[in-house]
């Protein structure tokens, strides 16, 4: 194979790699999240029970904050994987799913890291960094 040959080949191949991985990104926009709440405040006595969430602003659409365990607390965006443009996805009454009930009807797992349980959504949902110290009961959410 001549080396000419061989750097139009490469030239041919290496968008189409390029373009097939940004495929698998999804369209919500990176912006920035940085904050800490006290979850002993009144505001937040909705945390304070295993399986419970909030809602809270920040990121595209706002956050939800879901209590996992006794230490362990999950932060996921609420502006829809599917379509970023179209609304924001809600958790439901059993409480351990988030719904887009507004563009795609598809559902995501809040137990399991936003996974897709229902769609044709084919990404999960953005989550953001969470740290928990249980002894002060603040809770940081960033990215």
């Amino acid at each position: 194979m001549s080396k000419v040959y061989f750097t139009k080949l490469i030239i041919l191949i290496l968008p189409a790699i390029f373009f097939s991985c940004n495929k698998n990104v999804s369209k919500i926009p990176d912006v920035y999240v940085n904050f800490s709440i006290d979850i002993n405040k009144t505001e937040y006595i909705d945390l304070r029970t295993i399986g419970s969430h909030i809602y809270v602003k920040g990121g595209v659409e706002g956050i939800i904050i879901f209590r996992k365990s006794y230490d362990e607390f999950t932060a996921y965006e609420r502006a829809c994987p599917y379509d970023p443009n179209c609304g924001r996805v809600t958790v439901s009454e059993g409480g351990y799913e988030a719904i887009d009930t507004i563009c795609c009807n598809s559902e995501y797992s809040l137990l399991i890291s936003g996974a897709v349980t229902k769609g044709p959504s084919e990404y999960p949902l953005k989550f953001y960094t969470t740290s928990f110290n249980s002894t002060s009961g603040i809770l940081r959410v960033s990215n």
